[in-house]
């Protein structure tokens, strides 16, 4: 897997603030085994947000892709169809989910349209993903951030979300056809594929703790928390914006209330639902101990 030009994607931004993040790439097989480990390299930039917190923001380039599951994916769910092909612009998004460091920064901010809770976190530690956040909440947190930085923070689409997590690769996870306690946070004792079966932490564990990422070099992308978008749910792609941007209208033909989105899994649900093609959905409301979201920044 060879690491993704970001030639276009970096004159965007300041050439001051870039900064490279060395990862490591890892593919298994089928049966969890490790094939290959290739350190690379990607641009982005960090934001210091005082007392020695810093965001680091990876810089994704523009490309397309096909988002969605075909259908004789293991496990796959009808909403994850039908697959379609999206082009995105260049972005930026966090290297790993927002941090209760990054978060407790943020909060302390002025606020923008509601308040947010210092420490909402039911697993506490600095360096582990904040959760019992709700979609509102991280609006004002990618509002808040916006006014101290002067940049563009937001939740990411859905259609980026996947893209990011993808990165260039078509297969379950990003790993492969399937994953392993050793690489990700979820509930091991249940497997994936011919995948092995381990153990569950039955908590969140510290961003980056696996010491993996995909060829983008993004971490936590399966598993740990799920996620928000910035997207209204809706029960397939029918109709679904081709260029990248949020889907907001409201799915009429839906039965469920309005919802959002939420993607990648968390610390306590089976591998299924961390493939790169899951999906799910929550009222915005919602503050529950398995989701977090993860900022991306326009370029």
């Amino acid at each position: 897997m060879s690491t993704p030009n970001l030639n276009q994607t970096t004159t965007k931004l300041d050439n001051d603030t870039l900064k490279l993040s060395s990862f490591d790439v890892v593919t298994i097989n089928q049966q969890g085994k490790e094939i290959s480990r290739i350190p690379e390299q990607a641009l982005g930039l960090r934001e210091d947000l005082g007392n020695s917190v810093v965001l680091e923001m990876i810089a994704i380039p523009e490309g397309n892709f096909l988002m969605g599951s075909p259908e004789n994916e293991i496990e796959r769910y009808s909403r994850e169809g039908r697959l379609h092909r999206v082009t995105l612009k260049s972005f930026c998004i966090g290297k790993y989910p927002i941090t209760q460091a990054q978060w407790f920064a943020v909060a302390a901010l002025p606020p923008v349209n509601c308040e947010l809770k210092p420490s909402p976190s039911l697993f506490k530690g600095d360096n582990r993903p904040v959760e019992q956040v709700s979609w509102y909440d991280a609006l004002e947190f990618g509002d808040r951030l916006s006014l101290l930085t002067g940049k563009s923070y937001r939740l990411p689409s859905e259609s980026e979300w996947e893209y990011s997590c993808r990165g260039g690769t078509t297969t379950a996870f990003h790993f492969g056809e399937t994953i392993t306690p050793s690489l990700a946070n979820y509930n091991g004792n249940y497997a994936y594929n011919t995948g092995p079966l381990g153990s569950s932490c039955k908590t969140t564990t510290e961003v980056g703790s696996f010491q993996v990422a995909n060829a983008f070099g993004l971490s936590d992308m399966h598993g740990n928390v799920y996620e928000w978008c910035a997207d209204r749910w809706h029960k397939d792609y029918q109709g679904a914006p081709v260029d990248g941007s949020v889907w907001k209208e409201v799915d009429e033909s839906s039965s469920v209330p309005p919802s959002w989105v939420i993607r990648g899994g968390a610390w306590n649900v089976p591998p299924k639902y961390c493939r790169s093609a899951f999906r799910s959905h929550l009222p915005a409301e919602g503050r529950f101990r398995n989701i977090g979201f993860r900022i991306a920044l326009t370029i």
